[in-house]
């Protein structure tokens, strides 16, 4: 019996290979992979993954209302500490006491939950600003943001989405969509 026909052919598509947090492609050599996703409205929790390990998940139980930050050791990619801020009901000082030492070269990963901002003040912007941010400044009630710093940097990330909150345009109600954003971060170097 002879087989012909398209469900024989060699021409079905592969299924597409998932590298490291769910990349499409492996990272080059001295790079970190990474899939930041923020929280969606104040339902679905935040993720933080970093080279296939999770660092901060609703599953993990590390997450919460407002900021998630995980902090790396950028030349070993190894997590510091992992925290997440609320920025609705609680102190700011908490989040300033926690990013104000980060070392040289501390890779700082960041995802908003529900609401990044109402704790916000001109010290906060300015560090997050310092450590690469571009839209930090714009950053309001209930926004969605996804950021990935470091400390030291020379220019803005290029690792940052900010959606405003809008009754216009959100994707929930009260809130817009949530954000995902995954690449590439080279780790540091150790002479700086």
């Amino acid at each position: 019996m002879r087989l012909a026909g398209p469900e024989n052919s060699v021409t079905a598509e592969p299924r597409a290979r998932k590298y490291k947090c769910g990349l499409p492609q492996p990272c080059p050599e001295e790079h970190l992979a990474f899939r930041v996703v923020s929280g969606a409205a104040n339902v679905i929790g935040p993720k933080i993954c970093l080279e296939d390990k999770m660092l901060m998940s609703s599953v993990k139980d590390n997450v919460g209302r407002g900021l998630n930050i995980a902090l790396v050791n950028g030349v070993s990619g190894e997590l510091i500490e992992a925290r997440a801020f609320d920025m609705w009901a609680g102190d700011v000082n908490d989040l300033l006491k926690f990013i104000r030492p980060l070392h040289e070269g501390t890779l700082v990963f960041v995802a908003s939950y529900d609401d990044p901002a109402t704790k916000m003040n001109e010290e906060t912007r300015k560090l997050f600003s310092d450590l690469g941010s571009k839209n930090v400044k714009d950053l309001a009630f209930r926004d969605s943001w996804v950021f990935v710093g470091a400390k030291g940097v020379q220019n803005k990330s290029p690792f940052e989405q900010h959606v405003k909150n809008s009754k216009h345009t959100n994707k929930y109600e009260g809130w817009p969509e949530a954000l995902e954003m995954e690449g590439c971060v080279p780790r540091r170097s150790t002479a700086s």
